[in-house]
């Protein structure tokens, strides 16, 4: 009990860990606005016009590092601190959201495969818990040990999903760093700071795909206590 407690508070520390790493480095890079004053809605126009993807709209979104691209819709959304700023780090998000609508237009292999498996991924996560309580509830039954298996099975579409994220958010970012160079968006130093951006992202996705491996092994190990 005491170990699955442990797994779960690891998950908790990992997760907080990443989440202020990288509102710590976008508040730092956020300070500093670059050299060509763009803001992060006129470098997605930018990015989006120089890739043929003139449909893509650019929108502003309420919030803080909410920025994403909306496939439904074919629109990059930028958050509040994005949109009007003209800093290094809004520069580098808006590329990378960009990043995104470019591997949509090219039917880029891993966002087709993330897009089916987060349908199937967000079943997972709405029945996984319930499932997976009622199991325990039952105890060693045939049902019980059938439910826990379901749930865990369920929470292990969640994990997959964590998984093949991880491929489109590194080469959105990879994008993003050869088209501001590319385009001469941003400096050379410029272009070092939004790198420091982007990658404490990708570590959020990292932190969330080991969160999500730690609960499936505290999960795992509940379901075989209960058999002994």
């Amino acid at each position: 009990m005491l170990y699955g407690y442990g797994l779960l508070i690891l998950g908790l520390v990992i997760s907080l860990a990443a989440s202020w790493h990288v509102k710590a480095t976008f508040r730092r890079y956020s300070k500093e606005k670059n050299v060509r004053g763009l803001t992060g809605a006129q470098t997605a126009r930018m990015i989006l016009d120089g890739h043929g993807l003139y449909h893509v709209g650019v929108e502003r979104i309420s919030g803080k590092l909410t920025d994403h691209f909306d496939p439904a819709a074919n629109v990059v959304r930028l958050s509040n601190s994005t949109y009007d700023s003209d800093s290094v780090a809004a520069v580098g998000v808006a590329a990378h959201e960009c990043g995104h609508a470019v591997q949509y237009a090219e039917e880029y292999g891993p966002m087709s495969t993330r897009t089916a498996v987060l349908r199937v991924s967000q079943i997972g996560s709405q029945f996984w818990y319930l499932i997976f309580v009622v199991g325990i509830f039952l105890g060693s039954s045939l049902l019980g040990e059938t439910l826990q298996i379901i749930g865990i099975v369920l929470f292990s579409l969640i994990v997959l999903f964590q998984l093949v994220t991880l491929p489109v958010e590194f080469n959105a970012s990879s994008r993003a760093m050869e088209t501001m160079e590319s385009r001469y968006i941003l400096s050379d130093d410029e272009l070092g700071k939004a790198r420091k951006v982007l990658t404490a992202a990708a570590l959020t996705y990292v932190a969330a795909l080991v969160t999500a491996l730690l609960q499936l092994l505290r999960l795992i190990r509940i379901a075989r206590g209960g058999r002994r």
